[in-house]
């Protein structure tokens, strides 16, 4: 299959400025991320955007730019919330708690909550305050911001009871005590090793449902979650500007969600099984993306470009290792890190000319014993064909977007 789109999808798009010679053609290339920019907006604007935009029906935002370029987008008010509330409204292992009327509480990058709180100023005709009470935070009325720090390695007691006194608030506001509790699963296990430290963990209210939604979450830390919270954990994949594209199950296991859109899965390089995620997509529709590269990779369960078998999103296509046997992706080496340990918490591969060194944290703040250590370089030089050491670290500080960055180059 090539990807082109349908006949109704190229009617969709024909008068869009980016697309006119793609119609003319009748071909479609793969759409890049700089041919997005080049010349934005006047690339995207016909009269119905114009007017779109003049009414308060579309709006420009930035893309997060956590692992690329921030990249400007035009789209609907509340384009990724309604994708969200759309898809917990219909996940077959979380949707009663939709249903229910749940309060959602959102532990995730402080730039998320910082948004919450300009967005809520801007309302006011003011300026955000340096530290957003919590009425700031809240994006809507089911929806509360926690986060106030960079690093959630470096939070304080003080900010742990906070979070944990605001989560409560969410909870008592429900008949049932339910609430649903949206996550970087960094942040929420930062969160449960620090409420479990200070003794502070019978305090943590229990959720009814969790999302981890906002990067890629290692498998240790997933197993981390799924012991210490009983509700169902699921995975959901998107981005900015796409909305949401695939959830998994409270097993692990993901379901395509392609609502107007369609997906395309182009090995990253000849030979590989790590393919790239090509999308195309009306659901946004002051900015369709019609065979958009998003940056993201993924692996399928037979190796096959079978968009319906993905079994794993694998990291960013920018953030792949080059090695002797192919590019390595943030999941393969994480999965490595799963089965020579569950105690890794955190890591970090740093990659010289003739050396990779994996920096890592643990759950229980303890190094590894010599036989995973001893495993775990062995794994790392067949994966990565370099000399490898391991060494254990306290503290592995989070990227200046709030997100970890889990490869860090200098060849």
């Amino acid at each position: 299959m090539d990807g082109q789109p349908t006949a109704d999808v190229v009617d969709q798009v024909k008068d869009i400025p980016i697309y006119r010679t793609s119609v003319e053609r009748g071909h479609f290339p793969i759409l890049e991320k700089p041919e997005i920019a080049d010349g934005f907006p006047d690339n995207w604007m016909t009269p119905r955007l114009a007017a779109a935009l003049a009414a308060g029906e579309a709006e420009f935002v930035l893309s997060t730019g956590t692992n690329h370029a921030r990249m400007q987008i035009i789209r609907p008010p509340y384009f990724l919330l309604n994708s969200y509330y759309k898809l917990w409204s219909e996940h077959p292992d979380i949707s009663a708690t939709w249903e229910a009327g749940c309060q959602r509480v959102s532990l995730t990058t402080v730039l998320a909550t910082e948004h919450v709180a300009r967005v809520n100023a801007k309302k006011r005709g003011g300026e955000p305050e340096a530290v957003p009470p919590l009425d700031d935070r809240r994006l809507d009325a089911r929806t509360l911001y926690l986060n106030l720090r960079l690093d959630p390695a470096l939070w304080e007691r003080d900010d742990v009871v906070r979070m944990l006194a605001e989560i409560r608030t969410a909870q008592q506001a429900h008949p049932r005590g339910w609430y649903h509790l949206d996550c970087s699963g960094y942040h929420l296990a930062h969160l449960v090793q620090k409420a479990r430290a200070w003794g502070l963990w019978e305090d943590f209210p229990q959720p009814a449902s969790i999302i981890h939604a906002y990067e890629y979450t290692p498998l240790n830390v997933r197993r981390h979650l799924r012991e210490h919270f009983t509700c169902p954990v699921v995975d959901l994949f998107g981005s900015t500007e796409l909305g949401y594209l695939y959830y998994s199950d409270r097993h692990g296991h993901y379901r395509p969600y392609l609502d107007e859109m369609s997906v395309e899965l182009v090995p990253v390089a000849p030979g590989s099984r790590i393919h790239s995620l090509i999308v195309s997509s009306v659901r946004n529709p002051y900015m369709p993306l019609i065979r958009y590269r998003s940056g993201d990779c993924a692996r399928t369960l037979d190796g096959s470009p079978d968009p319906e078998k993905i079994s794993r999103f694998c990291g960013r296509e920018k953030e792949l290792l080059a090695t002797p046997h192919g590019p390595v992706a943030q999941a393969d080496l994480d999965d490595r890190i799963a089965d020579a340990s569950p105690r890794v918490f955190l890591h970090q591969l740093h990659v010289t000319a003739g050396e990779a060194v994996l920096h890592h944290t643990t759950f229980d703040g303890e190094p590894l014993d010599p036989r995973a250590c001893a495993v775990l370089e062995r794994e790392l030089r067949g994966l990565t064909g370099l000399r490898s050491r391991i060494e254990h670290r306290e503290h592995i500080p989070v990227g200046k977007s709030g997100k970890y960055a889990w490869l860090v180059q200098d060849r």
